[in-house]
């Protein structure tokens, strides 16, 4: 029975890796996959999966209009498996439309992404996979400051802390730390 998984993780929990290894088995036992991203990311190139390791894929580049549902029967209706990295900026018309893919097509979904901006802030895609998701992982790492585990993203300017701006800016390391709410609350640098 095919299920809608949603694999959540702070920046640098190894989301990006994850969607590459499951790609890779998949591809290993002679079973095909959809591997799809968000076309806000591009850091590597519009259409790309990247590990911060190195890793990367091909991937269908998802905008705002696309319609996931269609291009899964256009391409492969029969593809063992869909994975979407950067999922948290599906829309909830998207989100909809892989519980399609699930239920009608019986095809699992597994989406990876973040589930809260720098704000501490559901994105849209993140809000409506926590709710319609089968299955939910949290995907752990450690915060930027101390040992525990980071919940939460700070957006970095200047080297300093920021809580204010638009919710989509791309960026890795140089901008972004994994921390912990402590650390969110109270940053050690000012």
């Amino acid at each position: 029975m095919a299920q809608l998984f949603f694999k959540y993780g702070a920046m640098n929990s190894g989301k990006s890796i994850e969607i590459l290894k499951v790609a890779h088995n998949y591809k290993e036992q002679g079973k095909s996959v959809i591997l799809m991203t968000s076309a806000f990311d591009t850091r590597s190139g519009v259409g790309t999966i990247k590990s911060r390791i190195g890793l990367s894929a091909d991937a269908i580049a998802l905008t705002p209009d696309s319609n996931l549902y269609d291009i899964v029967v256009e391409l492969n209706p029969e593809v063992a498996c869909i994975l979407i990295d950067e999922c948290e900026f599906m829309t909830k018309d998207q989100v909809l439309q892989a519980t399609r893919l699930v239920d009608e097509l019986n095809i699992p979904v597994m989406a990876f992404g973040l589930k809260n901006d720098f704000r501490n802030e559901l994105f849209e895609g993140s809000k409506y996979l926590l709710l319609y998701a089968d299955k939910l992982e949290e995907m752990k790492t450690i915060c930027w400051f101390c040992k525990k585990k980071a919940t939460m993203n700070m957006r970095m300017v200047d080297g300093k802390p920021v809580y204010e701006g638009d919710q989509i800016v791309i960026g890795g390391n140089e901008m972004y730390y994994p921390v912990c709410r402590r650390h969110y609350n109270n940053p050690p640098i000012k």
